[in-house]
């Protein structure tokens, strides 16, 4: 590309990181470390860059020696590996003799090779930040490009606290409130259940356009155009089933053979493929039965959305789902997707944590409905006695209590409450 124009691009682009983001995410960071973000679209990462420019601006670094490129820049979408080297010059030029800028490059992932000029920004002792919506960055073969020298971090859509922030909730709700302050904090839960927590959102009031543009851009652009997909229908069909099996485990054979009933016959390797680009794209993520044989692990997981709102698009009536999966989110968010398991051998616990020795289980209906109490509970008491030393809680849509089943105690505790916490 012509270096004038590249020029022109950055120092548009550089008005960017100068909005001060709405909430300030509770992500740490250190200063000597290069990242690299991921996750979902439109969660926010591009302004956990922008809160690091602000901190190194803060800190009296001139704006001159911060680079930032967004590739996501429909005048930069024709950009080649060779064009990196010549930002990178522009980042000199600008930084002045003897100055290294500090680098942030933001959705990386669209320009080819892009792995190689990172990895040799690192060599040469440059700070970079990169951000990308594919979970491919964080893969194997691009790992071992890196060579370890970046940290992932995932970036996920506003916790409830940071939500609450959003909306001008900036007390210590975790602890004794006020009536008045609880009804508050039950009506903001109760729409951070029912849209869920992108950034944007909070400030916009068709929600529900809003999720549906977004679910599109990654559906369409982040599933099928990036891995060239022809059958779109099947994968419609693969969501649609996913969404409407929202806790309980759904394997590769029995979405193949869905598919095959509504005579969209494809392969079990081909939905293997497919939801494979579904989870890249984090749209989805899986949780394994943490008491099932290996195999089973990765063929007979549970599903869920990395938002709720996202999930309320594809199908009706899902406030059991929508609570469960929320729970999901969060223990992703606290212990890494990696460490959160279901799970099931002659007792069925929804999220089981092993490096916290924490079971929990998810219930919407109330305790004192016929079956409910036997089954929520009985199901914690039953892996207490498999496992003695499980911490165990029933998180609820709006009970609390401390509670002994079987002589097992168990904390039942309301999602709101339970998500401020921690």
């Amino acid at each position: 590309m012509n270096r004038d124009y590249l020029k022109q691009i950055l120092l548009d682009q550089s008005e960017m990181y100068l909005v001060e983001p709405a909430v300030r995410r509770n992500i740490e960071l250190e200063a000597n470390i290069n990242y690299c973000f991921v996750g979902i679209r439109r969660t926010g990462k591009s302004f956990v860059m922008y809160q690091q420019i602000r901190d190194l601006t803060g800190r009296g670094v001139p704006p001159n020696e911060i680079l930032y490129v967004n590739f996501e820049d429909e005048r930069l979408l024709e950009i080649e590996t060779g064009d990196l080297n010549t930002i990178l010059e522009i980042g000199l030029e600008n930084a002045g003799p003897g100055k290294k800028p500090f680098i942030f490059l933001d959705e990386i992932q669209n320009v080819p090779g892009w792995e190689k000029f990172v990895r040799r920004l690192a060599d040469m002792k440059y700070r970079v930040s990169i951000t990308g919506s594919n979970s491919r960055m964080l893969g194997h073969e691009v790992a071992s490009t890196l060579g370890g020298r970046f940290m992932p971090v995932q970036v996920f859509p506003y916790s409830f606290s940071e939500y609450l922030i959003a909306h001008g909730k900036t007390k210590d709700y975790s602890q004794v409130i006020s009536t008045s302050d609880r009804a508050d904090i039950i009506q903001m839960y109760a729409q951070y259940v029912r849209f869920g927590a992108f950034p944007e959102l909070t400030g916009i009031r068709n929600k529900r356009e809003y999720l549906a543009g977004t679910y599109q851009t990654i559906y369409l652009g982040d599933i099928i155009a990036r891995n060239k997909i022809t059958n779109d229908f099947a994968v419609r069909l693969i969501l649609k089933k996913i969404a409407e099996s929202v806790m309980r485990p759904l394997s590769f054979s029995r979405l193949a053979n869905i598919l095959k009933s509504t005579g969209a016959s494809i392969g079990k390797q081909t939905v293997i493929n497919y939801v494979g680009y579904m989870t890249e794209s984090y749209l989805i993520f899986t949780v394994q039965n943490y008491a099932a044989k290996l195999v089973d692990k990765e063929t007979s997981p549970k599903y869920y959305f990395m938002d709720t709102g996202l999930l309320a698009l594809l199908t009706m009536n899902c406030e059991s789902a929508q609570l469960e999966n929320l729970v999901a989110i969060e223990l992703a968010r606290r212990y890494g997707s990696e460490n959160v398991f279901y799970f099931e051998s002659n007792v069925e616990v929804d999220f089981f944590i092993p490096d916290e020795n924490l079971a929990i289980q998810v219930s919407l209906e109330a305790l004192d409905q016929i079956g409910t109490r036997e089954r929520e509970l009985g199901a914690l008491a039953k892996l207490k006695k498999h496992i003695p030393d499980t911490t165990c809680i029933l998180i609820t849509s709006s009970e609390e209590d401390e509670t002994e089943y079987e002589g097992t105690r168990i904390s039942v505790l309301p999602a709101w409450k339970w998500l401020l916490g921690r």
